[in-house]
């Protein structure tokens, strides 16, 4: 597998590239409009062909570049049911998305929003804002639900193996990666705390809006294009 993990400084947003060396076929996961250029300007140094974009789910804090890399590539862009109505394919829990040999199966993981979803490859996965290194989504808005989180993560995701490493759609203390078995025994919001408590905690949270959330919000439903339509 070809794999880079790429960062927007700004929104603090991981990019992944993931690529099968073989057929050349890559996907980015959470790309970001300001960085499509430096996205793409690797994909073409290392001579791949990028057939998807994926997105864990309608972001809040920065605008995806998943429309405009449609618009360059003619990649597919493959989002949550219930997400953003401009994919090109829309996945729910159990389906599949094949880049070359590679296949990333989908995972279910509301709660941050209702359509987030996590994608596992290999000895990865890919969660979005739903668990972050030593931490979590918020769940106060885009009908996020506490308790809804708390079973994606404990039921969804800590049942894989420990080894599993957790790439995250964040990180705001310069961490990369984690893995299962650490965030099972490490993350203080999870950690001995059940799901009544963990709801009562993520409650009393009091945390700003997102900086760009009234734009971030419509455009991102759009694909981050306000005139994109579905391709197929």
């Amino acid at each position: 597998m070809i794999f880079r993990q790429l960062f927007d400084p700004e929104s603090s947003t991981y990019t992944y590239l993931v690529a099968d060396p073989i057929t050349r076929e890559a996907a980015l996961i959470d790309p970001v409009l300001e960085q499509v250029d430096r996205d793409l300007g690797l994909v073409l140094e290392l001579d791949l062909r990028l057939v998807h974009t994926l997105e864990t789910h309608v972001h809040a804090d920065h605008v995806t570049g998943s429309g405009l890399l449609r618009e360059r590539t003619r990649c597919r862009v493959v989002a949550g049911a219930g997400g953003a109505s401009c994919a090109s394919i829309h996945v729910r829990e159990g389906d599949a998305v094949n880049v070359g040999a590679l296949q990333l199966q989908v995972m279910a993981t509301p709660g941050h929003t209702d359509d987030s979803v996590s994608y596992l490859l290999d000895d990865r996965v890919f969660t979005g804002d739903a668990l972050l290194v030593r931490g979590t989504g918020r769940t106060d808005f885009q009908n996020g639900d506490a308790g809804q989180l708390y079973d994606s993560i404990t039921c969804k995701l800590f049942p894989l193996p420990d080894a599993t490493l957790v790439y995250p759609g964040h990180d705001y203390r310069g961490h990369t990666v984690t893995t299962i078995g650490e965030e099972r025994r490490c993350n203080p919001r999870l950690a001995h705390r059940d799901r009544a408590a963990f709801v009562q905690f993520m409650g009393e949270l009091r945390l700003p809006a997102p900086r760009k959330i009234d734009s971030a919000v419509p455009l991102n439903r759009a694909c981050g294009r306000i005139s994109a339509e579905p391709q197929v």
